[in-house]
């Protein structure tokens, strides 16, 4: 590391100067994931690339954020006030716009290994630049790229009483394994720039995160230039969704560890959690309304039906908001230690949170410390908070204040003197939540700054190999994994699934690329790997396609993402298909059972045609009544019609902008065909609002007053589409 590491700039032009003495023009740029991109930097770097071409500049990223825009003029006039609204501060990544418009110049070049979801799926130089690659795997493939510049956006440490540290907040994910390796380029010849720019609106993380600003070698801010974080808005929650999301929470065991994703698949399944945890009451009934024990027996064997009194570990790539409200709700509370031996006496019970004599008896059976006492075992029981801190260790015995203790637990006296003077009351240090980066609503990243410390800490974001995988080169003690990840239910979102217990969860097979792999493989290869570890792929049965409805549960498919041997459990708003270790024909029989109705009787007759399931076989009455009906029944059997809400975390958007939402869903779904946008042209052409009723909403879209014949067209067409709608215009309840 040269002389001038960590040296602060605050102009930006002066730090992609000192970027470029330092390695040159050939500058191949690591960008960390989502939220950690150092926008001022990365947009000064890309400008100095377009002004000059003598620069040749490949990025490598995943999840380049951008604010929406919309396609259509109706889509573009709904987004822009919601856009500006949430984004309107935020400096717009240079680069990814210009990629989103096929207009980066000839020396420039964006590679990602995750897309946010279909956002290029019809952008060909996206799709030929995307590399395909595990989570764990892209620093790997980073260095083999010849990455020789990082950057990242950083808090600093001076705001946290941390002088000469920052954090890497939301993406220690794939940092921290990548600043050891390009020192290692660095020492061996290859100039390399390590570049921090401070945000003083990312959360203080410790732990991990917690580094030597030293450690870069360009560090860019200044306090007056922070700009407020990307946000993801909180999207509504479906009926389908809540159900998937109460079924996957029939799956977790108190005591366990939960990966989820984002999205509201996995906010439906926070949500029902809760639900389980402080209103069982109304939980059980919706469990037994839906026949889960009948039905669905998987439940009662690896799952429960009761509070997390033990709690339960969130062990997750992405830390989504929803982790916090788990932790709110005192569901996210089972701590977890930095030690193999010691965290498997917890899982067995032998050792609990309270202090007490018998903790060191334990210990000491287990051959964890010894008696006498010696002075690493006292560094370590202080570490634990077994001893208090006002313990100290001098001339073989226990000293506190002016008392001076035998270290011998077979001493009697000695015994009562540790008891009554030495012993702290909990363990202390252990981690309720370790994650790689995190991604969310502003009210996340605001209720993260806002944690008390004690909150903090309790939360480790830590390097993506760490929590993705149980063999690795850096965190390789698998024991201490596995202990701690007790009963893991990680659970994440498919688009589709064949009978055969395939998922397509990345990309069409075309070759098209929808997503990425991200982390989805390594959670499922590790489910298979924990002795009583569970993957749980959540999907809709249906979506919609050119204005028709198809299943998404279908005979085959010609690309996967999870190959069919690493089937486990798949649940859609039907129920719970286990298909682990289960013969072909059950695997197919209990994949249709969960599908939409209309498509089982095809489905069926596809498998018996290939002989996977017997000629003789009729579908079961109980079986066929998977219907949209059935499933807005459902939510409503409790008597409650609240308890399943669209936007049970807040939302962002007003009820107007819901309206308007749910008004477009509904036009883009009729004109998504030829006929369909004839039709729909024709009877808004007769549509009108005589009697004023959608008139703030005509003007939330700026269609009050339209000009001119475009405008005058639009305007018919939204008329006409709040018109389809079956709840009156001013409801808080629609979707977008």
């Amino acid at each position: 590391m040269s002389e001038q590491s960590g040296q602060r700039l605050s102009d930006v032009d002066a730090c992609v100067e000192e970027v470029i003495q330092r390695v040159g023009k050939h500058i191949t740029l690591g960008l960390p994931l989502g939220l950690g991109k150092p926008v001022r930097f990365v947009n000064a770097l890309y400008q100095r690339a377009k002004d000059d071409p003598g620069i040749q500049l490949h990025i490598f990223t995943a999840l380049s954020l951008l604010a929406p825009r919309g396609g259509s003029s109706l889509e573009q006039r709904f987004m822009g006030p919601f856009s500006e609204r949430l984004y309107g501060r935020i400096p717009e990544l240079a680069y990814a716009r210009d990629a989103a418009g096929n207009c980066l110049p000839d020396n420039v070049q964006v590679s990602e290994f995750f897309f946010k979801a279909g956002s290029y799926l019809h952008n060909r130089p996206q799709q030929r630049h995307y590399v395909c690659t595990n989570y764990t795997h892209a620093v790997r493939d980073l260095m083999d790229l010849g990455v020789n510049v990082v950057a990242q956006a950083v808090a600093p440490g001076d705001q946290h009483e941390a002088p000469g540290m920052v954090s890497l907040s939301c993406n220690p994910d794939l940092t921290l394994d990548l600043i050891p390796l390009l020192r290692d380029r660095e020492a061996a010849g290859t100039p390399v720039a390590l570049v921090a720019e401070l945000n003083g609106q990312l959360p203080w993380m410790g732990h991990h995160a917690a580094i030597e600003e030293a450690r870069f070698d360009v560090v860019l801010g200044h306090p007056a230039s922070d700009y407020p974080l990307f946000s993801a808005p909180q999207m509504a929650i479906s009926p389908e969704d809540h159900l998937i999301g109460f079924y996957a929470s029939t799956l977790l065991k108190d005591g366990g560890t939960l990966q989820v994703g984002i999205g509201s698949l996995g906010a439906a399944l926070v949500y029902s959690a809760i639900l389980r945890h402080r209103h069982n009451g109304d939980w059980q009934a919706m469990f037994d309304h839906l026949g889960v024990a009948e039905h669905f027996p998987l439940a009662t064997v690896i799952g429960g039906t009761g509070p997390f009194d033990r709690g339960l570990y969130g062990c997750s790539e992405m830390m989504v908001d929803g982790f916090l409200s788990l932790m709110e709700a005192g569901i996210l509370r089972r701590e977890v230690y930095d030690h193999a031996d010691l965290q498997a006496l917890i899982n067995t019970g032998k050792i609990t949170e309270q202090v007490s004599l018998a903790t060191l008896d334990v210990l000491r059976r287990e051959r964890l410390i010894d008696s006498p006492l010696r002075a690493r075992d006292v560094d370590w029981l202080l570490s634990l908070g077994i001893l208090r801190d006002s313990v100290e260790f001098k001339g073989g015995r226990l000293r506190i204040g002016e008392r001076s203790i035998e270290a011998d637990l077979d001493d009697s006296e000695a015994r009562d003197a540790i008891e009554a003077l030495a012993l702290g009351d909990r363990l202390r240090g252990g981690v309720v939540m370790h994650g790689g980066f995190f991604l969310g609503p502003e009210r996340f990243y605001q209720a993260l700054r806002s944690l008390p410390d004690e909150q903090r800490d309790r939360i480790c974001m830590t390097s993506v190999n760490f929590i993705n995988h149980l063999y690795d080169h850096r965190f390789g003690n698998q024991r201490l994994k596995v202990a701690q990840r007790a009963h893991g239910r990680f659970i994440n979102s498919a688009m589709m699934v064949t009978l055969n217990g395939a998922a397509v969860s990345d990309g069409l097979e075309d070759g098209r690329v929808v997503s990425g792999v991200g982390g989805q493989y390594n959670f499922v290869a590790m489910a298979h790997e924990l002795p009583d570890g569970r993957s749980v792929l959540s999907l809709r049965s249906t979506r919609k396609s050119r204005g028709e409805v198809v299943s998404n549960i279908v005979f085959s498919y010609g690309h996967c993402t999870i190959p069919r041997h690493l089937r486990d459990i798949v649940i859609t708003e039907y129920g719970i298909a286990d298909v682990r270790g289960q013969p072909d024909e059950q695997v197919y029989l209990r994949l249709i059972r969960i599908a939409d109705s209309r498509f089982q009787q095809e489905l069926l007759r596809k498998a018996q045609k290939a002989g996977k399931v017997d000629a003789s076989f009729r579908l079961p009455e109980s079986w066929c009544n998977n219907t949209p009906d059935a499933v807005r029944r459902a939510i409503a059997a409790t008597g409650d019609g609240d308890l399943f809400p669209a936007f049970p975390f807040g939302r962002d958007f007003t009820d107007e902008e819901l309206t308007l939402g749910k008004a477009l869903k509904t036009l883009k779904a009729a004109t998504s065909t030829r006929r369909g946008k004839l039709a729909t042209l024709w009877q808004a052409m007769r549509a009108t609002d005589e009697d004023g009723q959608y008139e703030a909403l005509l003007e939330r879209m700026g269609l009050d007053k339209p000009s001119g014949l475009r405008e005058a067209l639009d305007r018919r067409l939204v008329i006409h589409g709040l018109q389809q709608l079956e709840t009156p215009p001013d409801t808080g309840n629609s979707t977008v």
